[in-house]
C-alpha cells in the first residue's frame, strides 16, 4: 500500500513536470495579450468578466473535455492524436470512404503539431526573457540574442537524451507552480473581492454586453489553454490518475490563483498591463523569477520537442514519412529517441519565428490557430470513437461532443482573425508537412501497386530453383521485402551474380499497424517454404521500437539459428523514376522520387547490423 502511494506520488510529480509545462507558462502572456490588445475597455466589471472567462475556459476545455472525457479514449493505454486517429479509423473500418477522410483529417492534425512546436518554444522562452525588461529597460536589446542562445543550447543537448535532466523537471515545475500561487495570493489579499469572478455570471454578463469584443479577444483567451493536448498525448507515460490528480490538486488551483492575482494587480495599478505577471513580484524577486520562468519555459519546450520526436516516429511507422535516422538515447527507455533531422529542422523554424516576430506579443498573434484546430479535430475524432467504437447512442454522443465542438469552432473562428497577422505561419508549416506526408503515402501506394503487378510468386520461384539448386553456402540470408510472397530483387541479383544460395533464407516483411503496441507473442507470423526457407512477417505497433534482428531471434528452436556474425541482410530498394501520367501531378511525382532517393536510413531505422546490403533493383516508373 505504501509502495502504491509512493508510485502515485512520483507519477504525479512527473506529470506536473512533463504534461503541464506548456499550459503552466501561459500565465506569462495570456492576461497581457487580452488587456494589452486595446479591445477591452479597462473597467472593474470588465476585469471581473475577463477573469471569469479565463476560469471557465480552463474548466470547460481542460477539466471537462480533456481530463474527464478525452482521457477515457485510450488506445491500449496510449493517448495522443495518433492514438485517437487509430481508434477512430478502426471504429469506422467498415466505412472505407469515411475512414480515408478521418485518416486525412487526423494526419493533418498531427502536422499542425509541428506548427505548434515552432511557436510554443519561441513564445515561451521569449516571454520569460522579456522579464529582464522589467528589471531594467537596458536589457531590451539583449532579449532576442539571449533567447536564441538559450534555444540553441536546448536543441544542442537533445542528442544526449533527457534521462539525466528529466528527473529535475518535476521539482522545478512544482516550484514554478508554487511561485505562481504565492504571487497570486500576495496580490489577491489587496482585493479579495476579485474571487467573486469565479461565478459564471461575470463571464456571461461580459459576453452579453460586448459580443463583438468577446469574439475578438477569444483569440487571446485561448492562450490560457495552450498545451491542453499534452494531457492526452502523455497518457501512456503517466496514466489517467496521476494526470487528473496533478491537474485538480496543483495545476488548476495555481493557474487560477495567479490569473486572479494579475487581475487584482490591474485593478490597483492599471499601468501594470504592459507585463502584469512580472510586475506582480517585488523588485528583489524579479531576477530570481526571470530565472525560474526561463527554466520553466525550457522544460515546456523540452516536452514539446520530445513529443515531436515521438510523433515523427509514429507517422513514419504508419507509412506517412520515409525512414529517418533515429538514435536511441537510453538503453533502458525505448521511448527516449533523438531524430537529428527533426531536431534541427525545428530549431531553424523557431529561429525564423523569433527573428521574424521579435516579441512575445507578435508571436501571440500567430499563436492559436494551430492549437484550436487541433482541439477541433480531437473533438471530431472523439465523436466517431464513442459513437462507432463504443456504440453509445447517437443522442448521447452528440450531447457529449456537441458542446465542445461549438466551443472549439468558436475559438478557431476567432483565431482566424489572426490569419494575416502571423497566423499563417504555423498553418504554412503544418500544410507543408501535410503535403510531404500525403505525397509520400500516395507515392508508396502507387509504387507498391506497380511492384505487385510485376512481382514473381515466391513459392513457385523457389520450387523452380530447387529443381536444379545452386551451391549452398554457410550462414543465414535475410531478404527484406515490402510484400510477402513475392521474390525480392536482391535474391534475383544474388543468384544471377554470385550463383549461390545461403544455407538458411528468410524472406522478411515488416508490417506497421494502427495500434500502439503489439506484444512479442504476436510479433512473428512464420510460413515454412521448405529447403530451409521461411516467409516471416514481423508486426509492430506505432509505438513499438523496430528491431528486426531482435525479433528474428525468436525463431530459434525452429531450425533456423540467427547468428549475428553469419547473418547477412539484403534490402531490396528500387530506383524511382517520375513519369507524367503515373497517378500524381508531375511536381508530386518528382517530389516523391527525390524523397525516395533521400530515404537512405532504412537499415539504421530497422536496427540492422553493418553488414546489411542495400540492393538497387530495376527502375520503377510512377
Amino acid at each position: 500500500m505504501q509502495s502504491s502511494k509512493s508510485s502515485l506520488a512520483a507519477l504525479t510529480l512527473g506529470a506536473i513536470g512533463v504534461v503541464y509545462g506548456d499550459i503552466g507558462t501561459s500565465v506569462l502572456y495570456a492576461v497581457k495579450e487580452v488587456f494589452g490588445s486595446g479591445h477591452v475597455p479597462f473597467t472593474t466589471g470588465n476585469v471581473y468578466g475577463i477573469l471569469s472567462i479565463f476560469f471557465w475556459t480552463l474548466t470547460v476545455i481542460v477539466s471537462l473535455k480533456y481530463v474527464v472525457l478525452v482521457l477515457r479514449a485510450d488506445n491500449n493505454g496510449e493517448g495522443g492524436l495518433i492514438a485517437m486517429l487509430a481508434l477512430a479509423s478502426q471504429a469506422v473500418k467498415d466505412k472505407p470512404r469515411l475512414r480515408q477522410i478521418l485518416l486525412a483529417v487526423g494526419i493533418f492534425g498531427s502536422c499542425l503539431f509541428y506548427g505548434d512546436g515552432v511557436i510554443t518554444p519561441a513564445i515561451s522562452v521569449l516571454s520569460a526573457v522579456e522579464g529582464l525588461e522589467v528589471v531594467s529597460p537596458r536589457f531590451k536589446e539583449g532579449v532576442i540574442p539571449l533567447t536564441l542562445l538559450i534555444l540553441f543550447g536546448l536543441f544542442a543537448v537533445q542528442k544526449r537524451g533527457t534521462s539525466g535532466i528529466g528527473k529535475f523537471f518535476g521539482p522545478i515545475t512544482l516550484t514554478w507552480f508554487l511561485a505562481l500561487t504565492v504571487l497570486g495570493v500576495a496580490n489577491i489579499t489587496s482585493h479579495p473581492e476579485i474571487l467573486s469572478a469565479l461565478s459564471p455570471h461575470h463571464a456571461v454578463g461580459f459576453m452579453w454586453r460586448h459580443p463583438g469584443t468577446t469574439f475578438v479577444i477569444l483569440g487571446a483567451v485561448v492562450l490560457c489553454v495552450t498545451g491542453a493536448e499534452a494531457l492526452y498525448a502523455d497518457l501512456g507515460h503517466f496514466g489517467k490518475k496521476p494526470i487528473r490528480l496533478a491537474w485538480f490538486s496543483v495545476v488548476m488551483p495555481a493557474l487560477t490563483v495567479n490569473y486572479f492575482g494579475q487581475g487584482a494587480l490591474l485593478l490597483e495599478r492599471p499601468e501594470a498591463v504592459k507585463n502584469p505577471f512580472f510586475l506582480m513580484a517585488p523588485d528583489w524577486a524579479l531576477v530570481p523569477l526571470v530565472v525560474l520562468a526561463t527554466m520553466a519555459t525550457v522544460i515546456a519546450s523540452q516536452a514539446l520537442i520530445t513529443g515531436a520526436f515521438s510523433v515523427t516516429k509514429q507517422v513514419v511507422q504508419l507509412g506517412y514519412l520515409p525512414r529517418l535516422a533515429v538514435q536511441h538515447t537510453s538503453v533502458r527507455e525505448t521511448g527516449q529517441i533523438y531524430i537529428p533531422f527533426v531536431n534541427w529542422g525545428l530549431f531553424v523554424a523557431i529561429v525564423l519565428a523569433v527573428v521574424l516576430f521579435r516579441s512575445s506579443s507578435s508571436l501571440a498573434a500567430a499563436y492559436g490557430i494551430a492549437v484550436t484546430l487541433d482541439m477541433l479535430i480531437t473533438t471530431i475524432l472523439t465523436f466517431f470513437v464513442i459513437r462507432y467504437g463504443w456504440k453509445y447512442p447517437l443522442w448521447l454522443c452528440l450531447a457529449a461532443t456537441g458542446w465542445f465542438f461549438v466551443v472549439d469552432i468558436t475559438f478557431f473562428a476567432s483565431n482566424m482573425l489572426k490569419l494575416l497577422h502571423g497566423g499563417w505561419f504555423p498553418l504554412a508549416i503544418g500544410g507543408a508537412i501535410f503535403m510531404l506526408m500525403m505525397t509520400w503515402k500516395k507515392g508508396r501506394s502507387i509504387l507498391n501497386d506497380k511492384l505487385r503487378q510485376d512481382a514473381i510468386d515466391l513459392k513457385s520461384f523457389l520450387e523452380s530453383v530447387f529443381v536444379s539448386p545452386p551451391t549452398r553456402v554457410e550462414g543465414t540470408a535475410v531478404f527484406l521485402t515490402g510484400e510477402p510472397g513475392t521474390v525480392p530483387n536482391a535474391l534475383l541479383h544474388n543468384l544471377k551474380h554470385n550463383k549461390v544460395l545461403h544455407e538458411h533464407n528468410l524472406f522478411v516483411t515488416v508490417r506497421s499497424h494502427e495500434t500502439p503496441w503489439i506484444g512479442l507473442n504476436k510479433r512473428l507470423e512464420i510460413d515454412a517454404l521448405g529447403h530451409s526457407c521461411w516467409q516471416v512477417v514481423i508486426h509492430y505497433g506505432f509505438k513499438n521500437d523496430f528491431d528486426v534482428p531482435r525479433a528474428l531471434e525468436h525463431m530459434r528452436g525452429m531450425g533456423c539459428e540467427i547468428q549475428p556474425m553469419t547473418t547477412s541482410y539484403f534490402l531490396s530498394r528500387d530506383v524511382v523514376v517520375p513519369t507524367i501520367g503515373g497517378g500524381m501531378a508531375t511536381w508530386r511525382e518528382k517530389l516523391f522520387a527525390q524523397m525516395h532517393h533521400n530515404a537512405s536510413a532504412a537499415a539504421d531505422f530497422l536496427k540492422l547490423p553493418n553488414n546489411a546490403v542495400v540492393e538497387l533493383g530495376s527502375k520503377i516508373e510512377i
